[in-house]
Formats: structure tokens, sequence, C-alpha cells
């Protein structure tokens, strides 16, 4: 069995395989882009190097991979970076097949890492979580090799995604949760959760039972509703949370804005740094272009708030 996370400069980063032939210009920088809404803004230019397919956790035969989009300014200092996670359910899905999804991120100064987790299917709760915190762990072990601050971490997630952000850089060092092998995730400098859960117990149906989803994902077993109420990300709000950014449609079928309500009351309270963007007549993640101007212009305010952005990216 081999080693289930890589903690040294010996990080399984295979070579170079190809470089991003396309410009990296400013236009567009505030025409904010999510994984959710490809859109056409300037291409990327030759120096951003791509690595895909690294492995960041082995568990027996099975090998979790991850694609790292590095930023061409990390050759000067180095460089925020952003971890996504897709989202599917925590039953499908997988995570972007190129750099085009995070072109606004990239122009915005940030290296970008796509992470593969394990799906419902494969393993029940905690493992994508587990996994997810492994990887933000590989992110630090690796951040001198590839010029990554690691200071200025940040997870995001869309949907199912958003949960997985939110579990992952919401957890305390010496939970319960983590696997041994990858017990020194580092704390991220934010959360974006993008219409994510936040409350998997109280996700039910009329009938009381707990949603299809959170249910397949956690798996049959005795305890699921206690698992429910472990792997809710509310639960693990303190005082001392990073800051979230939350975007929730309020016309969401599929994840009820609700969950987001809740989390910004929580965090509220707490006095926990944040923004919610409510997007009026939003589905999940399906957003007017009103909507996604308005979803921009947030997120690029909060990322600058937090001092997060390459500088030139705040000073437009």
């Amino acid at each position: 069995m081999g080693q289930a996370i890589t903690n040294s400069a010996d990080a399984r980063i295979p070579p170079v395989e190809g470089n991003w032939r396309r410009t990296l210009g400013l236009a567009g920088l505030f025409l904010f882009l999510s994984v959710a809404w490809p859109s056409a803004a300037a291409p990327y230019g030759p120096a951003g190097t791509e690595i895909r397919d690294i492995v960041y956790r082995e568990i027996g035969a099975r090998s979790l991979h991850l694609d790292a989009y590095i930023h061409p300014g990390s050759r000067d200092a180095p460089t925020p970076v952003i971890v996504y996670f897709h989202g599917g359910g925590w039953s499908k899905g997988a995570r972007p097949s190129d750099a085009d999804s995070f072109r606004a991120y990239i122009e915005a100064g940030f290296s970008v890492i796509a992470v593969e987790y394990r799906l419902a299917g494969e393993a029940p709760a905690p493992a994508a979580v587990q996994d997810a915190r492994c990887a933000l762990g590989w992110v630090r072990a690796n951040a001198v090799r590839l010029r990554f601050d690691p200071e200025r971490i940040v997870v995001f997630g869309t949907s199912a995604g958003g949960h997985i952000a939110l579990m992952a850089g919401l957890l305390p060092e010496g939970n319960d949760i983590d696997a041994r092998q990858c017990e020194a995730a580092p704390r991220p400098a934010a959360i974006l959760d993008f219409f994510g859960p936040t409350d998997l117990a109280a996700l039910r149906p009329v009938t009381g039972d707990l949603h299809p989803s959170v249910a397949n994902w956690i798996g049959k077993r005795g305890d699921a509703s206690e698992m429910a109420q472990h792997m809710s990300p509310v639960n693990w709000l303190t005082k001392d949370s990073p800051p979230i950014f939350i975007v929730h449609g309020d016309a969401d079928p599929v994840v009820p804005i609700s969950q987001s309500i809740d989390l910004e009351q929580r965090l509220t309270r707490l006095g926990v740094s944040h923004d919610y963007v409510t997007v009026e007549r939003g589905g999940h993640g399906k957003f007017d272009p009103e909507g996604k101007a308005l979803v921009n212009a947030r997120l690029m305010k909060f990322l600058c708030l937090h001092k997060l952005p390459a500088p030139r990216a705040c000073k437009e």
C-alpha cells in the first residue's frame, strides 16, 4: 500500500504535460466566472503550466487524482490557490476537464486545483470529506515546490461540492473524521459555498426520512441520522471559522434556499466574516445574466476584502 498523502517535496507530480497556449489578459476580470457557467472571456497565455492527474492519495490499489493549473505569476511570488470540489449529489460528476472553467480565478492571480474524490457508489460518508481534507494537506505539503501561498488557500465547491468545501474548511485539527494519514490539513483563508447543503439532518422530505441523496451517501447504517448531523457543516461552525461566501438561487428546486439562510444566520450570530448573495429567480446554479453579474461583483469584492487575489485585480 502506498502512502496516503505525500508530505514532502517528493510529491507525485508528473512532468509537465503541456502549457496554456492562450493569453492571460485582464479583460473580463470583473465579469466573474464560476465553474457553473463558462463564458467567452479572454483566452489564456503561454506562461501558465497545467499538470494533470497528479496522485494525491492512495487507498489500497485506488489512486485519487487532482489537476493543477499553476499561475504564471508564481515565477515571481507564491500565488493564492483555489481548491475546487465538483457537485453531483455525492454520487456522480467529475472535476472539470480543463482550465477554461476557472478562467476568471486565474486572471485574478490564483492557481487552481481541481480535485477528484470518492463518490457514494465507491465509499460512503465520510470518505469524500476525508479525501477533500487529504487534498488540502497535499496543497500545503507541496506549496513550496508549486509556488503556492499556504496562507491564501481558498476552498470552493458547487452543490454537493459546496458541502464538501465547507466541511473541508471548517473541520478543526484533532477531529474524529480525518483519515490518519491526512491529519494536517491547513485552515483555509476563505470558503466559497455555491448552493451547497449545510444541514443534512434537516434535508428531509415529508416522509421524515433523510433526503434520498443524503441517505445514499451516508449508506445503510444504524446511526444514519447521527452521521447526517456529524456531516453537517453548520454543526462545525465556531467564532473562529474562516470567512465564507454564500450564493443561492431563491428558486432552487434541488437544495432549499433555507439551507443557506440558516448558514448565514448562524455566521451572523457567531460574528464570522461572510457575504450572502441571493439570486432572484435563480435555480440550482442556473442564473440569468443579471444574477451572474451580481455574483461576480460581490465575489470579487469579498475576495479583495480578504486580500486574496493578486493586488492588481483589486485596483481596477
